[in-house]
C-alpha cells in the first residue's frame, strides 16, 4: 500500500513508522479496507468548554439514573412483599415497579448513549468501497490502532466525571440482569422439604366443595354433568392453592359400567363419581369442557382431548400424560372428601418429575 504526496508519486505506508500518530493509522487502515475518512472534525475545537462540561453533566445524571433505577429495580425484586393477598395491599405494586425502574434503567442508559455519541464525539464522514482484498500482517496493528482510536474519541480517558458515572450506572444494570436468575438455582425446598410441585391443597379427609365454599353431596351432580371443586381448607378456593382445582365428573350409569380403572386406582372412585385435576399435563391450562356425548374432557387452549371412560387418558393433541386422579369417598355426613392427595404431580410436565 502506498501514500501520495501530491507528487505524482507514491510513498509505501509504514505502520510501524514512529512519525506516524494513533490516527495516521486509524486513516490507513480504513483506507486499507476501502474506507475513506472525507471528513472528521472533533465536537470541540478546545476541550473543557462550559458547554462540554454541561454536555458531561447529562450524560453523567443519565448513567446515575441508571444506575439508580437498576438499584431500586434488585431491592424490590428481594425485598418487596409478592405475594398475594386480598384486598389492596403493597404486593399488587410488585409488578408494576419492577417493570418501572427496568424501563427508567434502560431509557436512561439509551439516552446516555445518545447524547455521548450526538454531543461529545468527532463528526466523521467515510465512504467505504466494496473489496475482495485479504487481509495481510499489517492488519493487526492496524485494526489494533482503530480500537483505540475508538476509545479516544468518546474521550473517556479524559472525562473522569463520565467514567465513574459510566462504572455508577452499568454495575447495577448488569446485576439487575442477572438477578432473576437467582430463582432459578435456588432450591425451593432445602433441608427434605417437601417440594410444593408434588402437593397441592387435598388430603385425606378433606371435603371437596364449590367456589363459594359449600361442599357437595352425591347427586347434586347431575347423571353426565360435572363441578369445578376445591380443597375445603382455609383459602383452598384461592390463588395459593392455584394447583387444586379439581373436576367432580358424574358419569351416566351405562359410560361407568365401561370405565377402564388404572393399575391401583380400582377404588378412587366413588360410585359413578369420578375426580380429576382440572389442569392440563401439557401446559397448565383448564382442561375445563366436558363432551358428555363421547365423554371427552377437553382442554381449549391447545386442544388437547381425554377419555374419562379410560381414566382421563390423553387421545388427541399435545398433552401425552393422563390428567391425576384425586381418591374420593363420602364422610359420615354424605359430602364428598379426598381419599388422599393426588398421588402424582398435576399439571405439565417439569424436569424433577421421575
Amino acid at each position: 500500500m502506498s501514500d501520495s504526496h501530491g507528487s505524482g508519486t507514491e510513498v509505501e505506508f509504514d505502520p510501524t513508522d514512529p512519525k506516524h500518530n494513533q490516527f495516521d493509522l486509524v486513516r490507513e487502515g480504513a483506507r486499507r479496507d476501502g474506507v475513506e475518512i472525507v471528513h472528521y472534525q472533533p465536537r470541540f475545537a478546545v476541550a473543557g468548554t462550559k458547554r462540554e462540561k454541561r454536555i458531561e453533566r447529562t450524560i453523567a445524571f443519565l448513567l446515575a439514573l441508571t444506575g439508580l433505577s437498576a438499584l431500586a429495580f434488585i431491592v424490590i425484586y428481594v425485598a418487596w412483599p409478592y405475594e398475594y393477598e386480598q384486598g389492596y395491599h403493597a404486593d399488587k405494586l410488585y409488578t408494576p415497579l419492577l417493570g418501572f425502574t427496568m424501563g427508567v434503567a434502560l431509557f436512561s442508559l439509551g439516552a446516555a448513549i445518545i447524547v455521548w455519541v450526538k454531543k461529545l464525539m468527532p463528526e466523521e464522514v467515510s465512504v467505504q468501497d466494496r473489496h475482495d482484498n485479504n487481509p495481510n500482517l499489517d492488519e493487526r496493528a492496524l485494526t489494533a490502532a482503530t480500537i483505540m482510536n475508538m476509545v479516544d474519541e468518546t474521550g473517556i480517558k479524559r472525562r473522569p466525571l463520565l467514567k465513574g458515572a459510566l462504572a455508577l450506572g452499568a454495575a447495577p444494570l448488569g446485576i439487575m440482569a442477572i438477578m432473576p436468575l437467582g430463582a432459578l438455582i435456588k432450591d425451593p425446598h432445602p433441608d427434605g422439604e417437601t417440594s410444593p410441585l408434588w402437593t397441592t391443597g387435598f388430603k385425606e379427609g378433606v371435603r371437596l366443595v364449590r367456589d363459594d365454599g359449600t361442599p357437595i353431596r352425591p347427586g347434586e351432580v347431575s347423571a353426565g354433568g360435572l363441578e369445578t371443586v376445591f380443597p375445603g381448607i382455609p383459602h383452598g378456593t384461592g390463588l395459593k392453592y392455584a394447583d387444586s382445582p379439581t373436576l367432580l365428573i358424574h358419569l351416566r350409569e351405562e359410560d361407568a359400567a365401561e370405565f377402564k380403572p388404572r393399575k391401583g386406582y380400582e377404588n378412587a372412585h366413588y360410585g359413578n363419581y369420578f375426580a380429576y385435576s382440572k389442569i392440563c399435563t401439557h401446559a397448565g391450562c383448564p382442561a375445563s369442557l366436558f363432551e358428555q356425548q363421547t365423554n371427552r374432557l377437553l382442554c381449549p387452549c391447545h386442544q388437547s382431548q381425554f377419555d374419562v371412560k379410560d381414566s382421563c387418558r390423553p387421545i388427541f393433541g399435545p398433552a401425552t400424560r393422563r390428567l391425576p386422579q384425586l381418591p374420593i369417598t363420602v364422610d359420615e355426613e354424605g359430602y364428598f372428601v379426598a381419599q388422599s392427595d393426588f398421588r402424582e404431580a398435576v399439571g405439565p410436565a417439569f424436569w424433577e418429575r421421575p
